[in-house]
């Protein structure tokens, strides 16, 4: 097993808070075209004239806000996870981000010159979305090839309904959900419309009827909406929740278009004007806590919520490092690459 290894890989976060290095980051990220997908040039243009110049002081100001002492939550909690993983397994594990440090190239590089001929990816993204999974097989895929190509790529699929990742969801929220009154709102990322057209292989299936996402399709593998709303149904079904104790939103709405609805302010607005006086909010796309649950749901968020006559917002912490989590990733790498356990007590949850 000596020639094995895991490749961990997350979206990302700015090196510092500072406005230059959110500037450096919101440029790598946004001119990924399985991000922005528009042409290079108005790509370019929208990025760098546009985007940047209007959101960059702003975006500064909100990782400082975030920030902890050690660095970016995204990044801090993301090393958590891979040492603890380390402990459990006998095979080396990596680390990289899809956009700034640590960096793909560098991973794949300490890997090959351990003598890794076996890789496994697991993406850190439940759900397939080319601005997210997609974009970040396809970089890996493109370091091997270029840089290591004696290194055989497995490719850990989207497990929006595994049965450990619900099981890992659902016992990570279960402290927090202790009061049958309140109101459970699930928030995934949301995306452009046309990216989810663009991604159905049918080219006929998605969108195209209110209930598309409950038929069983061609388009499943690829359509982050339908698995968005198996993973709502998986954990629902899991937690025995009633139909009306939660809902589906979408959040992180950015430039024109269409995006999937309802948005999550609205849906917060929403169930603050109807008279909810706890809401609860799980962001099951996100794996580890960062910028896009801490300050956009549970600080903003928040404020939305009281301001539209809502009592408390409780954001409900991601996956983050929680051992049920680790023990579902361990179970991937088992499942894929054939090892075994760690067998030092740290190996056993």
């Amino acid at each position: 097993m000596r020639d094995k290894g895991v490749l961990l890989v997350n979206l990302g976060s700015p090196d510092s808070p500072s406005v230059p290095a959110v500037r450096r980051y919101l440029r790598e990220f946004l001119m990924d075209g399985r991000v922005l997908n528009m042409p290079w040039p108005v790509r370019f243009a929208v990025v760098n004239l546009i985007v940047i110049p209007t959101r960059a002081r702003h975006a500064a100001a909100a990782y400082r806000s975030v920030w902890t002492p050690h660095g970016a939550p995204l990044i801090v909690i993301s090393r958590s996870v891979q040492a603890r993983l380390q402990s459990l397994l006998t095979v080396p594990v990596e680390l990289a981000m899809r956009y700034g440090n640590p960096s793909i190239p560098a991973a794949v590089k300490r890997l090959r010159e351990r003598g890794i001929r076996e890789l496994l990816l697991i993406p850190l993204f439940p759900h397939y979305a080319m601005s997210s999974y997609g974009t970040a097989v396809a970089r890996v895929k493109e370091v091997v090839s270029s840089s290591a190509r004696d290194i055989r790529l497995k490719v850990q699929p989207p497990y929006y309904d595994q049965s450990a990742y619900i099981q890992a969801l659902v016992a990570s929220a279960t402290p927090s959900m202790s009061d049958e009154g309140d109101h459970l709102l699930f928030s995934f990322h949301g995306l452009p419309e046309r990216h989810i057209r663009k991604a159905d292989p049918t080219r006929r299936h998605c969108l195209t009827a209110p209930h598309c996402c409950e038929v069983d399709s061609a388009a499943l593998p690829t359509c982050y909406r339908a698995q968005c709303l198996r993973t709502v149904k998986a954990f629902a079904a899991h937690a025995d929740l009633s139909s009306g104790k939660y809902s589906v939103a979408f959040q992180s709405r950015m430039g024109p278009g269409r995006w999937l609805e309802p948005a999550t302010v609205s849906e917060i607005a929403r169930l603050g004007h109807a008279g909810n006086k706890h809401l609860l909010v799980i962001c099951p796309a996100f794996v580890s806590d960062c910028l896009e649950t801490i300050e956009e749901i549970g600080l903003r968020g928040g404020e939305v919520f009281r301001a539209t006559g809502g009592g408390t917002l409780t954001l409900i912490p991601c996956l983050n490092d929680h051992p049920r989590w680790i023990a579902a990733l361990e179970s991937m790498v088992h499942s894929a690459l054939g090892t075994s356990g760690n067998s030092s007590p740290a190996g056993h949850l």
